[in-house]
């Protein structure tokens, strides 16, 4: 075992950089062994050098300007878990790379946004870049994909890759809570933060999504192209009656090669019961992988918090400190192919729809009429009592049809005076996947 141990520059002490630091000191042996040399930090930095923290922080060198660990004696590799997709984060990751220095990060954002840039400059530094807990928290999918089913031509990858949003869902089905008080509870408990937007919204996992679909498939990184919904318009009617056609209302995050052009689309979905997605509940992830030869493969466990996601990190670390590398995104850049991406025309699924309406004679025909006139036709239909506000809910579930024609459909009941409010829809994914 070398004697020299990797040295760490740590940027970022929030909850995950203070985990890195307790797991280190925990498994200081075992991640010794494994690492065939001693992982230790030996300077950070942070905002604040006056906050609270539950670690001892005086055995290591305090560093302002984050950007200055990457040019320091001292520091072999430099984990970055700031957050952002630019700023301070992104420029420590250009100084660390540009110094030819190992980078480590957590950083999702950062890497949708400009991931295909550091990894080009990872490759003329020879210098590895590593982000196995940008997605899915302690879940190893990214190795997973990167390495274990490098062999295959995978179709399709696609999960809950949002453990807030997930715990959402399954309090509401679980409790009769509706969305809004589900969400108001979740940031008490520290599930959700103050602004909720990038995990309700679906941009946090389309973040992780187009990371995943560059792994997948071999083709750039493009979350310009992910089509993204969220959640913050499910009602907990739409779980019940979800849960009563036999499905899980479940966000779900999905990227396929369809005709050589990229579908990537996070959207809450239709789970069948019998799907394995259906059984993910509370903050748990999952990700599936189909390929050509593996067949499926599922990944799940816990893809957010301190000591999953400081897991990932110190993997990495390990790889570094063996001197495991290769390309960022499993091939050089050069090598990634530009996929198009995929347009709506030639979409085929069955849908889940809702509509608040007007209670009143003749709403079912203009709504009917409107899916006739679109091309789409009606698998079941359900109508609830009355509320006492003189509206109704109507839930309809189609039979497989052109995504386009569901939202010529949508378009225009959304017209209609007699309905009130955006109608919703949720694609019903298939058993199969």
């Amino acid at each position: 075992m070398s004697v020299n141990p990797l040295r760490i520059g740590l940027a970022g002490l929030g909850t995950v950089g203070a985990g890195v630091i307790k797991l280190l000191d925990a498994n200081a042996s075992l991640v010794s062994r494994r690492a065939g040399r001693p992982i230790v930090v030996s300077a950070v930095s942070a905002r604040d050098r006056q906050r609270q923290r539950d670690i001892d922080l005086r055995r290591f060198q305090w560093v302002d300007d984050a950007t200055a660990l990457a040019g320091r004696d001292d520091v072999d590799v430099v984990v970055e878990l700031i957050g952002g997709a630019d700023g301070p984060a992104l420029t420590l990751a250009r100084a660390t790379l540009a110094a030819g220095k190992p980078f480590v990060t957590a950083n999702k954002a950062m890497l949708a946004h400009h991931g295909l840039a550091l990894a080009e400059a990872a490759e003329a530094n020879a210098t590895p870049l590593k982000f196995e807990a940008a997605v899915a928290g302690g879940i190893p999918v990214i190795k997973g994909l990167r390495e274990g089913a490098a062999a295959n031509e995978l179709s399709r990858v696609y999960g809950i890759l949002n453990g807030t949003c997930n715990y959402i869902l399954t309090r509401m089905e679980k409790e009769g809570l509706e969305f809004a008080d589900v969400l108001a509870d979740a940031q008490r408990l520290g599930f959700a933060e103050s602004d909720p937007s990038f995990d309700i919204d679906g941009i946090d996992a389309a973040h992780k999504l187009s990371i995943l679909a560059s792994l997948a498939f071999g083709s750039r990184l493009d979350f310009a192209h992910v089509e993204t919904g969220g959640i913050r318009d499910i009602r907990l009617a739409d779980l019940q009656q979800a849960a009563a056609l036999g499905f899980k209302v479940r966000l779900v995050g999905l990227a396929a090669v369809e005709a050589g052009t990229l579908l990537q689309r996070v959207h809450p979905c239709l789970v069948p019961l019998a799907h394995p997605l259906a059984a993910v509940e509370g903050p748990l992830n999952a990700v599936v992988a189909e390929g050509n030869f593996v067949g499926r493969l599922l990944f799940q466990g816990r893809g957010a918090g301190e000591g999953p996601t400081a897991s990932a990190v110190v993997a990495d670390l390990i790889d570094v400190a063996r001197g495991e590398s290769g390309p960022a995104f499993a091939m050089p850049v050069a090598a990634l192919a530009p996929l198009p991406p995929a347009p709506p025309e030639g979409r085929f699924g069955r849908t889940y729809l809702r509509l608040t309406v007007l209670d009143r004679p003749g709403v079912l025909a203009d709504l009917t009429a409107a899916l006739r006139d679109a091309g789409v036709s009606i698998e079941s239909l359900i109508q609830p009592a009355a509320k006492a506000d003189g509206t109704a809910l109507v839930v309809m579930v189609t039979h497989e049809c052109a995504d386009q024609a569901i939202r010529a459909a949508l378009a225009a009941m959304a017209a209609l005076d007699s309905v009130a409010g955006a109608p919703l829809f949720m694609p019903i994914l298939a058993a199969e996947g």
